[in-house]
């Protein structure tokens, strides 16, 4: 008998997309591989957080599900933990 082959344990969409989701808590330095990229996180990413799957410049858009929902209020390196502390978000107003 054969083992299914183990469920990703982050969710990546869509190729515009410059941000994944954790679907598991992860340490930093742990590594996973995004669409053929070995991603090494740069800090602790919890369960339902964001991760930078490539770099964000300042002011650039944070892409999730091929919608922007934010932009860098900084520049955010491939692996680090992408939350309400280097994004902001463009909905209503928020700056």
């Amino acid at each position: 008998m054969t083992s299914a082959p183990e469920a990703p344990k982050w969710l990546w969409l869509h190729e515009e997309d410059n941000v994944a989701m954790a679907l598991s808590d992860f340490a930093a330095d742990n590594t996973v591989t995004v669409n053929g990229t070995s991603i090494v996180f740069a800090d602790a990413v919890p369960y339902g957080h964001k991760f930078a799957v490539k770099r964000i410049g300042a002011d650039e858009p944070v892409i999730k599900f091929a919608e922007t929902i934010g932009a860098a209020k900084r520049a955010i390196d491939i692996g680090e933990h992408v939350h309400v502390h280097n994004i902001r978000s463009l909905r209503g107003g928020a700056r």
